[in-house]
């Protein structure tokens, strides 16, 4: 657990000193061992030593499932995900995740090392909070997800962010997230300037391995 974020986190770093770190955001009912398995793969593509924080989301009441108690970032009360959407939730999560990204910088991370990534919910978090957080990270990883409170964007965006590299990447047979959702999240941000690599894949709500290769060739390349 970080003392300042107080927010429970699995953390595996791939060398004894790692000079770069993702912070990486599971999706609703996961928890941080659901993205682990990936950075053996990431490892063995040549990524630089890396330090890799999955946090677990808190668990709470989810609407859109009868009001079970699972592992989320915020609530979901419409399939249709951008309607009634969990304001207060999101923000909290982005708050509890900034601090997070604090505790890394504390730890001597630069913000330009710092990597916040995510999938699904997680994904929603990272845009979230990546757009607005006053640190210009390395970089962004939104995978099969969309862009949370778009309205309040253009008045809380932080203009420094608009240079950071992003990948987005979508199931083209998600059902869970509509790759739609997806790709209109890209367009806006492209919209306004940003670098935003877009790759889809012939796959459901889920993560394929040609879309990890390309999400290694990501890091190492802005890491």
């Amino acid at each position: 657990m970080s003392q300042g974020s107080k927010i429970e986190c699995v953390v595996v770093e791939t060398g004894p000193k790692p000079a770069a770190c993702v912070v990486w955001l599971h999706g609703l009912g996961a928890d941080g061992y659901d993205f682990v398995p990936i950075v053996k793969e990431l490892e063995q593509m040549g990524l630089p030593d890396t330090r890799f924080v999955f946090p677990h989301a808190p668990k709470i009441p989810v609407s859109i499932n009868g009001g079970y108690v699972m592992r989320a970032w915020y609530d979901i009360k419409n399939v249709d995900l951008q309607r009634q959407e969990d304001e207060g939730g999101i923000r909290q999560s982005e708050a509890m995740i900034g601090q997070l990204i604090e505790d890394q910088i504390a730890l001597g991370f630069s913000p330009g090392k710092i990597v916040l990534a995510g999938f699904s919910q997680g994904g929603a978090i990272a845009y979230q909070l990546g757009l607005r957080t006053s640190h210009k990270l390395a970089g962004l990883i939104a995978l099969s997800t969309y862009l949370p409170c778009e309205n309040t964007l253009d008045s809380e965006l932080n203009p420094a962010n608009l240079a950071i590299p992003v990948l987005a990447a979508h199931g083209e047979q998600d059902n869970i997230v509509l790759m739609e959702r997806g790709e209109k999240a890209v367009k806006l941000l492209q919209s306004k300037g940003m670098n935003v690599q877009w790759h889809t894949y012939p796959m459901a709500h889920s993560v394929c391995g040609e879309e990890v290769v390309e999400i290694a060739n990501f890091l190492k390349r802005i890491l």
